[in-house]
């Protein structure tokens, strides 16, 4: 069980287009980076293995360090593939598909969005994920509108 005050802050980030575009300062200072979590959701139970738990007691160790260092905006996992909306418009006509827009052994599982004063601290927190160790985990900047020739 996830305890009450992770919770709150997980799902306090509302990862709306006003928060995306934030991000780079191109006057320096800290920088919004994208950690994406990677996973092949065949390893996926509903509920978690005992055997699975430390995973989710390290997350929960991660978001606790972030929350206090102040560098963690949110923290969310994703739902399975299986529930995914993949949709494309085409010559004016929308359509709408069942399941990933591509076919992979590995899918998105999850994200943290942090703010830290450098692509080295961004890739330490990284390392910190245990899917890092598992899978695959990924750090991209968030840009700014005026951080477009990235």
């Amino acid at each position: 069980m996830i305890a009450p005050e992770v919770m709150r802050v997980r799902r306090g980030g509302d990862l709306g287009l006003d928060v995306i575009y934030e991000g780079i300062d191109p006057k320096g200072g800290p920088m919004k980076y994208l950690v994406l979590i990677y996973s092949n959701p065949t390893s996926w139970t509903d509920p978690p293995r005992p055997e699975d738990e430390w995973g989710w007691r390290e997350h929960l160790a991660v978001n606790a360090d972030l929350i206090e260092s102040g560098e963690l905006i949110s923290a969310h996992p994703l739902a399975a593939p299986s529930a995914t909306k993949a949709v494309r418009v085409r010559d004016g006509i929308v359509s709408t598909t069942d399941g990933p827009y591509a076919e992979a052994k590995e899918y998105l599982a999850g994200y943290y969005l942090v703010e830290c004063e450098s692509v080295d601290r961004a890739l330490e927190i990284a390392a910190q994920i245990p899917d890092a160790r598992i899978s695959g985990v990924e750090v991209r900047p968030v840009m700014g509108n005026e951080g477009l020739e990235m």
